[in-house]
Order: structure tokens, then C-alpha cells, then sequence
């Protein structure tokens, strides 16, 4: 069996586990990038090319299963079924509205003119994306029988309330087209239940390298100091990269999260070095056990 027969095979027994949907790209790179070894590269076309022998092959079969699992068990999918329903409570809003479009205007107009083209209204689609009910345009292709509907490529720039009244209609369209087919995707939703900081937890040069970067000076070799708000500012700042969600306007449940494991924590201590390093344990302890417990899904585009 050569490499690309292998891989289609797996990739082809790995969508059967998932809803028969194509497997996700990072998926797939994680799975060739276990298969690596000094005999078979894990570059893409050295792969392919590879010719295995039946052991060889099941082998391989099961290191990439092993991999898509463990890639699964830190960053789960969600699976999303845009039927419109998503995008109608915020269409009927007018404050709620109001506020998204505002929001994507303002991330669309990058040169800061006041004005955008209204080819931009495309996309604004790709930008809210399955987070708010939109599926990829390879996906709902009458996605683009819509836009052309609206003019929606015609040489005209756009205000914020005239790019809001286009916008409106265009999802409005939508939302009933969706309504009519649904769309099954994975979802643009990232899950944090804890099993990523398990694993830098158990990592000690890892877990060891984070605490030294939330020391001021970082100086190698010194004892530093860490306060708790430092710590705290720490995760807030770079948090998502070691599995904790970041606080934001649009998630009260991370605030009450924050609130909650630090409440647990005498404010402003300074510590030597390694009793931060038992600090900083026991803390992203308490956000592994609120996690697990009760996992938070933070939609991409918020």
C-alpha cells in the first residue's frame, strides 16, 4: 500500500466517525506529523510516495488514529447545524444589531476612512462565520446567488449605517435561505475543559518555562517575584495558548471563572520563586477542576 492509499483510507474511516464530514485540516496535520520517523518524512508528497508493507501500513493506520484522538482530546470539534435560527434573535434586535455591525465595520474599515467598499459585505460573512450561524461559501454556495442578488460586488463604498442596512438584508436572506437547507459544519468554537493545562501540568520543563516568564526581569538564575496580579494578568494576556479562556465583554462565564479561582487566592502576595511555582500550580489546578467540571465554549468571532 503506498502512503496516499494509507492516507485516504484513514481519512476516509476517520469522516465515518465524524458525522461523514471531511476532516479538518488540522487534523489531518497532526495525524502525518506522528507519522514521522527517519525512514518516511512526514512532508506530504515523501509520504504519498512511500510504498508499506501490510504491517507497515496497519501501523501507520493506527499512529494516525492516535494522534487525530489525542489532537481531539486537547481541542474538540463542535458540530453545528446552521439552520438560521442562530442569526434570527440578533436580526430582530435592533440594540444587538446595531452593535454587531458596528463591530464588523469598524474591523473591516482597516485604513479608518468612515467608508468601506460594499464588496466587504462578503467578507463580513466570512468574518461572523459558523459562530453566528454562516457556513462556509464551499459549503452553501447559494451563498453567492444571495450577494449577487444585493450588488453586493458593484463599486459603491458604504458608511456604517448604509453598510448596517445592506448587511441586514443580506442575513435576513440568508437566514431564510438556511431555513429552507440546512448546513451541518464544524463549528468555529473553541472548548476549554481543562485537558490542555493537564497536560502542561504534567510537563514540568514546560510548566516550569511558563512561571519563569510571568517573573518581572525574567533573569535567569535570580529569584523573582510574582504577585497574584501578575499571574492573573499573565492568563489574560496569554492564557488561551496553556487552555484557560480569555475574559471578555461578550463571556460572563470566563469573568465569573477568573473571579472564582482567584477569590481562592490571598490578593497581592509577593513569593519567591518556588512557592510561585506551587502558586501558579495550584491555581491553574483550580481552573483544570472548574473546567472539567463545567467547560466553556467561546464562539470564534466575538
Amino acid at each position: 500500500m503506498t502512503g496516499a492509499q494509507l492516507l485516504d483510507f484513514a481519512d476516509s474511516k476517520a469522516s465515518n466517525f465524524l458525522c461523514g464530514l471531511p476532516l479538518p485540516q488540522h487534523l489531518k496535520t497532526a495525524g502525518l506529523s506522528r507519522l514521522s520517523s527517519s525512514s518516511s518524512p512526514a512532508d506530504d508528497f515523501t509520504f504519498r510516495s512511500t510504498v508499506f508493507t501490510p504491517d507497515q501500513a496497519s501501523q501507520k493506520l493506527k499512529d494516525y488514529f492516535a494522534a487525530i484522538a489525542d489532537e481531539l482530546k486537547d481541542d474538540p470539534l463542535v458540530l453545528r447545524i446552521c439552520d438560521g435560527e442562530s442569526l434570527k434573535p440578533v436580526l430582530e434586535d435592533e440594540d444587538d444589531f446595531a452593535m454587531l455591525a458596528e463591530k464588523v465595520f469598524t474591523d473591516l474599515d482597516v485604513e479608518d476612512k468612515g467608508k468601506i467598499p460594499k464588496s466587504e459585505i462578503r467578507n463580513a460573512l466570512v468574518l461572523l462565520g459558523v459562530g453566528m450561524g454562516i457556513p462556509p461559501f464551499s459549503e452553501f454556495p447559494q451563498i453567492n446567488d444571495i450577494l449577487k442578488k444585493h450588488g453586493v460586488d458593484e463599486e459603491q463604498e458604504l458608511g456604517q449605517s448604509q453598510f448596517a442596512e445592506a448587511l441586514q438584508s443580506v442575513l435576513e436572506e440568508v437566514a431564510d435561505a438556511l431555513a429552507e437547507n440546512n448546513v451541518t459544519v464544524f463549528g468555529d468554537t473553541k472548548i476549554f475543559n481543562g485537558s490542555r493545562l493537564r497536560k502542561l501540568l504534567a510537563d514540568k520543563d514546560q510548566f516550569n518555562s511558563v512561571v519563569e516568564k510571568m517573573l518581572p526581569g525574567n533573569h535567569s538564575g535570580q529569584d523573582g517575584q510574582a504577585t497574584v496580579e501578575l499571574i492573573r494578568a499573565f492568563l489574560v494576556e496569554n492564557g488561551t495558548e496553556l487552555g484557560v479562556p480569555a475574559p471578555s465583554e461578550f463571556s460572563e462565564s470566563v469573568d465569573h471563572l477568573y473571579d472564582e479561582v482567584f477569590s481562592e487566592v490571598k490578593d497581592g502576595v509577593a513569593l519567591k520563586l518556588d512557592d510561585t511555582r506551587e502558586l501558579v500550580k495550584e491555581i491553574l489546578m483550580s481552573f483544570v477542576q472548574k473546567l472539567e467540571a463545567n467547560p466553556i465554549y467561546i464562539e470564534a468571532y466575538e
